[in-house]
């Protein structure tokens, strides 16, 4: 509840919260003034005042009434005007010197009298601040509050206990179906990746063909330009030369590019494979009853997923054999387990 008036408490409020968070560092305008103008004397007197301002809380203010509220506002507008003042100083005005002499006594007089208007104040405002016995009250009120809302909340907890049970199993079961799957994020990152590097190398190659080519048609009339024009047999040689050196540079970097282009996009595919089956096998397991084939399935993905991956510089089809005999390892388990049972 504010005791004075609206108004006169909303100016004072402002006054003294412009003072409390002033900043005595842009006093100085050591790049403006130079080192015989600037106001670094003036920092340290500063932040004394500005702490004093500090030590008043703006809350104490609501207490005051308006006879007590005009001279906090008016002591702190007097304040910032005088680092107004200063933030606004003209080093070409006349007598700078004096003009900055006189600005820094001020500062470092304003301390005593703005103590003596202020320390009543700041003394009820610190008491205010340490009210023990109503921060005692407040304290209590606020346990009782936060124990009700604990009762509230181990009331509904208990009430909503089996259901959330039930939320965590079918979290459980859905995270047991989904966290293989969710797995494929991984390789899709890989496929985007490659997939965006296959199409840059793409670029590189279709643009060194398209030079190759050029050079190749200019290279047939180039001799025909009078300053490559050779003159005798040595300068023909080097003419051939560098056209076959600039030539094999041009194939090369095709050649070059035209592979990783392979590469990236060879990759990519592979990735694509492997994100494919992380996210169809659980379906196919699922749908098929009998273990042998749900353990095919599992083989069948596994490999696609955890085979080594080729480079795209050396041929694939080193472990098609092991896989076929895993497979038939694995199909053949249900046959002979039922050649045992009718032995026995």
């Amino acid at each position: 509840m504010i005791v004075g008036s609206e108004e006169l408490y909303g100016e004072t409020k402002e006054s003294l919260s412009r003072i409390q968070k002033f900043d005595a560092a842009l006093l100085p305008r050591e790049l403006e003034l130079g080192s015989r103008l600037n106001f670094n004397d003036a920092v340290e007197p500063a932040q004394q005042l500005i702490d004093l301002y500090n030590r008043l809380s703006v809350t104490a203010l609501q207490d005051f009434p308006d006879n007590i509220l005009t001279p906090v506002r008016d002591n702190a507008n007097n304040l910032f005007k005088l680092f107004s003042q200063i933030l606004d100083f003209d080093p070409g005005q006349q007598d700078p010197t004096g003009v900055r002499n006189k600005f820094i006594k001020q500062v470092e007089g304003a301390y005593q009298p703005s103590f003596q208007a202020l320390h009543p104040y700041i003394s009820y405002s610190l008491h205010r601040s340490a009210d023990f016995q109503r921060l005692d009250s407040e304290a209590r009120s606020t346990l009782q509050s936060i124990e009700d809302k604990a009762n509230n909340i181990s009331e509904n907890l208990s009430k909503h206990e089996e259901n959330a049970k039930a939320a965590l199993d079918e979290i459980r079961r859905v995270a047991a179906e989904e966290g293989v799957t969710k797995q494929a994020a991984h390789f899709n990152a890989e496929y985007e990746h490659h997939k965006a590097e296959a199409d840059r190398w793409q670029g590189y190659a279709v643009k060194l063909a398209i030079g190759l080519g050029v050079f190749a048609v200019v290279s047939l009339f180039i001799h025909k330009i009078p300053f490559f024009n050779p003159e005798n047999t040595y300068d023909a040689i080097q003419l051939s030369i560098s056209k076959v050196l600039i030539f094999s540079v041009i194939a090369y970097m095709l050649f070059l590019s035209s592979k990783n282009f392979l590469n990236h996009k060879h990759n990519a595919i592979v990735n694509k494979h492997r994100q494919n089956a992380l996210m169809t096998h659980t379906a196919l397991v699922e749908a098929s009853g009998d273990e042998g084939v749900r353990d095919a399935v599992l083989l069948q993905a596994a490999n696609c997923i955890f085979s080594p991956q080729a480079t795209g510089y050396t041929q694939a089809g080193e472990s098609e054999a092991s896989n076929q005999k895993s497979m038939i390892e694995i199909l053949s388990r249900p046959i002979a387990q039922g050649v045992r049972d009718v032995n026995k």
